[in-house]
This record gives structure tokens, C-alpha cells and sequence, in this order.
């Protein structure tokens, strides 16, 4: 599912890195032309040289690991608390 603010989709993504590896656009011009920064289109290209297509898809936000987790007995008090 795409983010409601999302300023490019996997698709577009994909046309962006065309226009630079591809055309030849400097990394600026491609940003400019598909007004993201010049960061932006510098991650989609790293991704794409390291993943292909599949590393312009979208990927979840959330952390693979939380090393200052609650332990699921504090977790399970305050559920009893709040009951």
C-alpha cells in the first residue's frame, strides 16, 4: 500500500533511477524534475544498484529489533492495572 504522502510509487521510482543511470541526468536535475531531494533519488539509486526492482519497493517503517523492549511482564501488569 502506498503512504498517502508518498511523492513516488515503486513505479515512479523506478522511472526516476531510469533518468539518471540511464539518461544520464545529473542526480540534482532528476530531483528537481520529480521534485523530491537530491537524497531521495541518491537512496533510490543505491537501492536499485544493490537490489534491483525489488529494492524500490516500499518497506515497512517499523524497527527490525527493539533492544530496550517493555518485558512482557510489565506489559501484562499494566493491562491488569488498567482493567
Amino acid at each position: 500500500m502506498i503512504h498517502a504522502n508518498a511523492p513516488l510509487t515503486p513505479t515512479g521510482r523506478l522511472r526516476m533511477v531510469t533518468r539518471h543511470l540511464s539518461d544520464g541526468i545529473p542526480k540534482a536535475h532528476v530531483a528537481a524534475e520529480f521534485r523530491v531531494s537530491r537524497p531521495t533519488v541518491a537512496t533510490w539509486v543505491a537501492r536499485y544498484r544493490a537490489e534491483g526492482e525489488k529494492g524500490l519497493e516500499d518497506r515497512a517503517s517499523r524497527p527490525a529489533r527493539s533492544p530496550a523492549h517493555t518485558p512482557a511482564e510489565v506489559i501484562s501488569r499494566i493491562e491488569d492495572l488498567r482493567r
